[in-house]
Order: structure tokens, then sequence, then C-alpha cells
């Protein structure tokens, strides 16, 4: 008994270890796939196991502008309140991600605040690599079903620099 439970800690604490260190963690700045600009900065962060992602600035809009094209709910939103009253910075449109492995979370959702399209949300971490990947990258992929959807990727950021985008 005394063995299973040495064991069952170690298996804890490497699973918190590998969670707590995912490269998908942290500060990001979304860019826009047609024009190359930024367009918001995210925090992407752990609730439990589950990945979730808030919107931290955006550019070209107040920082208080609210989510009037959203919908009042949706399915497994993590707050509660009607989200077509919440603003844009702030709240978590990116949630309920599992990981695969290191660097690759799937199953959640992102939801788009311009028009209120919720996607199954998946996405990747590429480190920057000197090549193709100038940068640590996210690729970010919403689906609505059957492959369809898009890729967005975004690039490695600090908090200071997500914040303040406008």
């Amino acid at each position: 008994m005394k063995r299973f439970v040495i064991v069952a800690l170690v298996l804890v604490f490497v699973c918190g270890v590998s969670l707590a260190s995912d490269p998908a963690l942290g500060f990001w700045i979304s860019v826009d796939e047609r024009t190359g600009l930024p367009t918001a900065g995210w925090e992407i962060y752990l609730v439990g196991n589950t990945l979730h992602g808030r919107i931290l600035s955006v550019v070209g809009e107040p920082q208080d502008v609210k989510a009037f094209n959203c919908r009042d709910s949706y399915r497994g939103f993590p707050l509660q309140g009607r989200v077509s009253e919440m603003t844009v910075v702030g709240t978590p449109w990116m949630f309920g991600l599992t990981q695969d492995r290191a660097g690759v979370w799937s199953g959640g959702n992102i939801i788009n605040p311009d028009d209120g399209n919720m996607y199954r949300c998946r996405i990747v971490f590429h480190p920057q690599d000197g090549n193709r990947y100038r940068v640590d990258t996210l690729q970010v992929r919403g689906e609505i079903g059957l492959g369809i959807g898009r890729n967005q990727f975004w690039r490695r950021s600090t908090r200071e620099a997500a914040s303040a985008l406008r």
C-alpha cells in the first residue's frame, strides 16, 4: 500500500509539472492571416486540466467594447451570465481544450466575438526553428466540422505587449 501511494504521488507530480510547463501556455498575439497585422493580445492558461484563453487587448476597438454579436449563452461556456453583454477584453473565448501531448491541445471551443460563431478548437505549438517559424508560434485552428475550418498563426509575446495593443 505504501508503495502504491508513493507511485501515485510521483505520477501526480510528473503530470502537474508537464502541464505547468506546456509551451502553449503564456502570452500570444493573434495575427490576421490575410494582412499579417496583429488583431489581439491573448493569455493562454490552465483551469484545472483544461486550457483556456482570454483576450487581453484588441486592435482598433475600445478596450471595453461588448461582444454584442454573440448569443446569450453557449454550451460549455466557462462563465455565468449573458455572453452578449460581456466585454471582448477579459472574457475566455477559448475554453475546454484538453492536452493530447506537450504543446498540442484539442476538444475544446473558441468563439469569435466579432460574429458570435463558436468553433471546435485545436492548437499546436511550433517552436522557433529559424526556417518556417522565425518565432515561437501557436497554430490555432477553428473548425465547423468535417475538417472544414481555418488556421491562424499566433506569435509568442509578453504580458506587457499582449496587453498593450490598441
